[in-house]
């Protein structure tokens, strides 16, 4: 994920070689100190990324609001009690993974305050957290994709008179959305966490392994398909980039905004135009043109042309079958531009004479 959209990989390489130290550690305590090196080295790549919001919603967003920032909140030296709402986003995202977590050990029997990594604390289920820790990368996978490619509205966040960034019902409602994601994502590492502590069990008399309640993964294996359905979390909303307003998948402006900004483009592209079409190449490029054009203008014998093809008959006969031939195949007959071929299929140029015969033969047309 950090080589993706960071491109930093000095501290990608760092995390992998954090992982690949996991094989020698031998107690839980130097598992949570390479954690905890690599976590600093993880959150430092998010540091400056950017959050973007529509431009008539700028003049209402703090500047700290407009990266991630730090992922220790300045109020509390935690992630707790985000100041920016990028940090307050993920941070409920992990609540609604906490929540599965704790819900999918009681559905399993298990204690979710009894935990193995994460020490036993007041006010913690520690064994969620430890089932939770495999799924986050799943929920900073779905915030970095929102945070980069769709913007963020100013009232989906409200500040407090402490600093902290907290979410409005909106966001909070269309976040809760993808618990339905989380829960099918814990679920298998939950049964997991089950089975190895079933195996520790000395076996008297009972079931082998115990019941997958959650994936119902023995009963698909029964059944000849161990195939588990994966459920991807919602796409986040498309909102116009400049005004805010909804938009359908694909487009980045309302249809307001659309023509501002469209004209202003056509604007720039023109003067851009002027310039290019302007430069000593192109100069002498279309003055060689003229010199082509004229010399096979004076070259061509006026008294081939047959009698019968005049302008009269190239207006009122050949002209308009020209609407069935493609501007590309006027263009190559032609040997002329394509702007210059679209122009006399559509009648702004009349074609020089000696071009007639050609246009009919295209045209179908016969003495």
């Amino acid at each position: 994920m950090i080589r993706d959209f960071s491109g930093d990989t000095a501290i990608a390489d760092s995390i992998a070689t954090a992982r690949k130290s996991l094989r020698e550690t031998t107690s839980v305590k130097e598992v949570r100190n390479i954690e905890a090196l690599a976590a600093q080295d993880y959150w430092s790549a998010w540091r400056n990324l950017p959050v973007n919001f529509p431009t008539a919603h700028l003049h209402r967003v703090p500047e700290r609001w407009r990266t991630f920032g730090t992922r220790s909140s300045p109020l509390t030296g935690s992630p707790r009690l985000a100041v920016n709402p990028a940090n307050s986003m993920l941070n409920y995202g992990y609540a609604l993974l906490e929540t599965e977590a704790r819900l999918a050990a009681a559905a399993l029997g298990l204690d979710p305050g009894i935990g193995f990594l994460h020490v036993d604390t007041d006010s913690r289920d520690s064994l969620a957290c430890d089932l939770m820790e495999p799924v986050r990368p799943l929920v900073d996978a779905f915030l970095l994709n929102w945070v980069t490619k769709e913007s963020l509205k100013r009232e989906w966040f409200f500040e407090k008179r402490d600093g902290s960034c907290r979410l409005m019902a909106s966001l909070a409602e269309m976040l809760s959305e993808t618990s339905s994601t989380w829960r099918h994502a814990v679920a298998p590492i939950a049964e997991q966490v089950s089975r190895t502590l079933w195996s520790t069990i000395r076996n008297n008399g009972r079931s082998q392994l115990p019941a997958t309640h959650l994936t119902q993964s023995r009963r698909r294996y029964a059944k000849g398909n161990p195939k588990v359905r994966v459920i991807l979390p919602q796409h986040p909303p498309h909102i116009c980039v400049t005004c805010g307003a909804k938009v359908s998948a694909g487009h980045r402006y309302c249809n307001r905004c659309k023509v501002a900004v469209t004209s202003k483009a056509l604007v720039k592209a023109a003067q851009i135009g002027r310039l290019a079409s302007h430069t000593t190449a192109a100069e002498t490029k279309r003055a060689d043109k003229r010199r082509r054009d004229f010399a096979a203008q004076k070259a061509w014998p006026a008294s081939d042309q047959p009698a019968w093809l005049n302008e009269k008959t190239y207006l009122r006969k050949i002209h308009p079958r020209l609407a069935v031939v493609t501007i590309s195949a006027i263009r190559q007959a032609l040997s002329v531009s394509k702007g210059y071929a679209t122009n006399i299929r559509s009648g702004k140029r009349l074609p020089h004479p000696r071009h007639w015969q050609i246009l009919a033969n295209l045209a179908g047309v016969i003495a």
